[in-house]
């Protein structure tokens, strides 16, 4: 369960804020939600592997109380959030599919795992700064939700939006918490494949970027981050959304250019990563193609248990980022509330990726990889479950990487059932 004198500390600090504050926005603006999350996970592998499947079930409790802000030129603030992961179903041979932690010693899953993030904030006109615990959503590190809880940080990150049009962030980190963790440690770079060093630590990653809508259709954006002694990284997007025929069209650019920074602890980083989509929407009808090719003598790096921002972003299976893979995909999304049952929405998508470079123990040069996709998800619209939200995925996935590489042929299934009740 929670630590008891931790939870006690920051009530105190709560009760303590709210006593010293003037009675304006900080309680008045405050927002309290408990978010469940209903999460079965089962990725079954076929042919030869030492693992059979990962398949477990979990519930998680997911608690926000962010207050608002004091008055005056200057305001303060305090978030907090706690998380709490129960098992419903596990078994030695299973684990391992980040739902839950596994205990050294016995090799099973935790009976039920818990944190608790404090984040203090201060406001001054349009920028805000976040200190203690925070979840950046960047191009250049998006803390994962993709499991029962989220991926956390330690750290301060600095938003500023009073220059119209622009959106400025910056920030630094000391510490990761994973989403099947419950404590802080030093921060790493993903490793899938044999890719980099993935015990090599840091204690610092700095990012500093931002965005700008140049039109009210064509946004750009620029970020540049760096993981002290491992790696450093610079990002160019744009997304432009205009009007064409009866439907709407979206081009979405993405950049990146990475090398190792310092001693480059994880080995050699040299990536060149270069994306587009295209997308038509009518209707309830959305269309999207596109593809990437990464250069360089190694993969595109980035920070271990988060989304790497991709075209190939949301496949389940592998993120098509090995070192000169060359990837497409298609995508096919259509809204039932065209049809007049709003809520439902069905998702298929084919991804490809060739030309995929992995040591030689794991394949070596020319391997592929394909991922075939399937969503439907419906929010409850009406009734005692209204907001109720189910989302079924499936995915078969295969690859010509040797047995032994992180990524191997699976069909996987995963099941959320999630609903947020707006505590006040």
């Amino acid at each position: 369960m929670l630590d008891t004198r931790r939870g006690a500390a920051c009530a105190t600090a709560l009760l303590l804020a709210q006593g010293t504050a003037q009675a304006g926005g900080f309680i008045e603006d405050s927002q309290g939600s408990l978010t469940l999350r209903n999460f079965y996970f089962d990725r079954d592998y076929k042919g030869e592997s030492n693992v059979s499947a990962r398949r477990e079930w979990a519930q998680g409790f997911i608690l926000n109380l962010k207050s608002g802000f004091t008055e005056g030129p200057v305001g303060f603030g305090l978030d907090l959030q706690g998380m709490l992961g129960v098992q419903l179903d596990s078994s030695r041979d299973r684990v391992g599919t980040g739902l839950l932690p596994v205990q050294r010693g016995s090799g099973e899953a935790a009976q039920e795992y818990s944190e608790l993030g404090i984040t203090g904030k201060v406001r001054y006109s349009k920028t805000e700064l976040h200190v203690g615990t925070v979840m950046p959503r960047l191009p250049i590190l998006i803390s994962s939700p993709a499991r029962l809880l989220w991926q956390t940080f330690k750290g301060g990150h600095l938003r500023s939006q009073d220059i119209s049009g622009l959106s400025l962030q910056g920030g630094y980190l000391s510490r990761m918490n994973q989403r099947d963790s419950t404590d802080y440690q030093k921060i790493t770079i993903a490793a899938p494949n044999g890719r980099f060093d993935g015990t090599a630590e840091s204690d610092e990653f700095i990012f500093l970027g931002g965005d700008y809508a140049l039109t009210k259709s064509l946004t750009l954006s620029y970020y540049h981050a760096r993981l002290d002694e491992i790696y450093q990284q610079n990002y160019l997007g744009a997304i432009h959304q205009f009007k064409l025929g009866p439907g709407e069209f979206k081009t979405d650019f993405r950049w990146s250019l990475s090398d190792e920074e310092g001693d480059g602890k994880a080995g050699s980083v040299d990536n060149q990563y270069v994306g587009l989509n295209f997308g038509y929407k009518l209707g309830g009808h959305r269309l999207t193609v596109g593809g990437a090719l990464s250069s360089g003598d190694s993969a595109m790096p980035y920070i271990a248990g988060s989304e790497p921002h991709l075209i190939s972003e949301y496949a389940i299976s592998s993120e098509f980022l090995n070192a000169d893979e060359h990837f497409w995909h298609v995508r096919y999304e259509y809204d039932f509330a065209a049809a007049g049952l709003p809520g439902l929405i069905g998702v298929a998508r084919f991804m490809k990726g060739t030309n995929a470079e992995l040591p030689e123990r794991l394949g070596g040069r020319d391997r592929e990889e394909t991922e075939r996709y399937l969503e439907l998800s419906y929010v409850v619209q009406s009734g005692p479950l209204k907001n109720v939200a189910l989302r079924v995925r499936n995915s078969r996935y295969q690859n010509s990487f040797a047995p032994n590489a992180t990524m191997r042929d699976d069909n996987e299934t995963r099941v959320n059932v999630d609903y947020t009740w707006k505590l006040w």
